[in-house]
């Protein structure tokens, strides 16, 4: 059984010293005009943090200026990684399903301020009181009042069962987790994947649309994720993608019960290639620079983008993680400059992403392994790549 792992978000990058892992810097004092090999720095990161394999982005607003791939797609099995292979997102979906809310909202289907009440008529009798009106953007905040998977005692299980539908288990989940009295403080911030699938389920009742078809419709579609899609469903011999492994060395075999259940994708199951991801995530490093994209309204990215503090040591906006780090910052002045960041992992796979709006350039790691202590080794990655790619602008 694959244990969720997505509420531990990633604060390294900036808050431990950058990790050098060697090899040649990826623009050696150069401006980054043309897409360069990062696959011999990863190929020497693989061999000191022992990861399968390994698949790194840096781009601008303009498109990906480096990029590189390196490792096996399965330890004990010959077949290297390559460019196009299908990661595992995890909680990286958060900000999918957010900017679909978001699409849904520029075109009039859904307000920021659609209430639970007003989405689910039909669950008035089992709903808690203390739920009725809370409102979509407060599920994207984490801040619902819906608590983690032990919440419910037996849900998860249940979850695991997949008998219906992934509507029909997102339906299942809201019902039984909406019926118990919330534990969490009113505006309480609550780190949710329950509170996504929630969210998620209250697009699809209200459009007809199933929480998968919207995202393909609204957000892979627009931006040409061709390889987009849910689960881990690929299982060749010899293996076709990158398969998942516990920070064991452990393989797993992919399949549907290789990953969360779909009662909860909206907080967690997408898998893509990291050249389709890197699309979503150009638009909202546009986005967060003020421009208007074909996907959404600068407007409506700025309501996506824009953190609430969570009561710890960061603020949570719809999706993103939103902190201020020294490297971020567009001048020389001792400030810190905003990033929106998330992690992703659902124990055996792991992906970060950085995105500096300031000085115009983001950062997208992956892995096929997860698990304690993976967090560590990708950001170590992530934050060597971010400073060589300051060090190419002059910082």
């Amino acid at each position: 059984m694959v244990v969720v792992a997505t509420k531990k978000l990633s604060v390294l990058v900036g808050v431990l010293a950058l990790v050098c892992l060697g090899g040649t810097p990826a623009w050696a004092g150069e401006k980054p005009l043309a897409v360069r090999d990062l696959s011999p720095m990863l190929e020497q990161g693989l061999k000191k943090l022992e990861l399968p394999a390994l698949a790194a982005i840096v781009l601008t607003s303009d498109g990906i200026v480096a990029q590189g791939v390196a490792g096996v797609r399965k330890l004990g099995d010959p077949t290297l990684a390559a460019k196009g292979d299908r990661w595992h997102l995890g909680s990286c979906t958060k900000a999918i399903t957010a900017t679909m809310i978001g699409a849904l909202v520029d075109r009039g289907e859904l307000s920021w301020d659609t209430t639970i009440a007003s989405a689910f008529p039909n669950l008035a009798k089992t709903t808690r009181d203390a739920y009725l009106d809370v409102t979509l953007e407060m599920l994207l905040q984490h801040r619902g009042r819906i608590g983690a998977e032990a919440s419910v005692p037996g849900l998860w299980g249940r979850l695991w069962l997949r008998k219906g539908t992934p509507v029909q288990e997102r339906r299942l989940m809201s019902r039984l987790v909406l019926s118990q009295e919330p534990i969490i403080p009113r505006n309480r911030y609550m780190y949710s994947n329950y509170g996504y699938g929630v969210a998620g389920h209250m697009a699809e009742t209200i459009t007809g649309k199933p929480w998968e078809q919207l995202v393909q419709e609204l957000v892979f579609d627009p931006l040409g994720m061709t390889s987009a899609g849910f689960g881990v469903t690929w299982a060749e011999e010899p293996p076709t993608d990158p398969w998942p492994h516990l920070a064991n060395g452990n393989v797993m075999t992919p399949g549907p019960m290789a990953d969360n259940p779909p009662s909860i994708g909206p907080g967690g199951t997408v898998h893509a290639s990291i050249e389709d991801w890197a699309k979503f995530v150009t638009a909202h490093l546009r986005g967060a620079r003020g421009k208007d994209t074909s996907l959404l309204k600068a407007e409506t990215f700025r309501r996506l983008q824009k953190g609430k503090p969570s009561g710890i040591f960061q603020s949570y906006a719809l999706g993103w993680m939103v902190v201020k780090r020294p490297w971020a910052a567009k001048y020389k002045n001792g400030q810190k400059g905003p990033c929106l960041t998330h992690t992703g992992s659902n124990n055996s796979w792991f992906a970060v992403v950085w995105i500096a709006p300031d000085r115009d350039f983001a950062v997208l790691v992956t892995t096929n392994m997860g698990g304690d202590g993976i967090d560590a080794k990708v950001d170590a990655v992530a934050g060597q790549l971010i400073e060589e790619h300051v060090k190419s602008l002059g910082g």
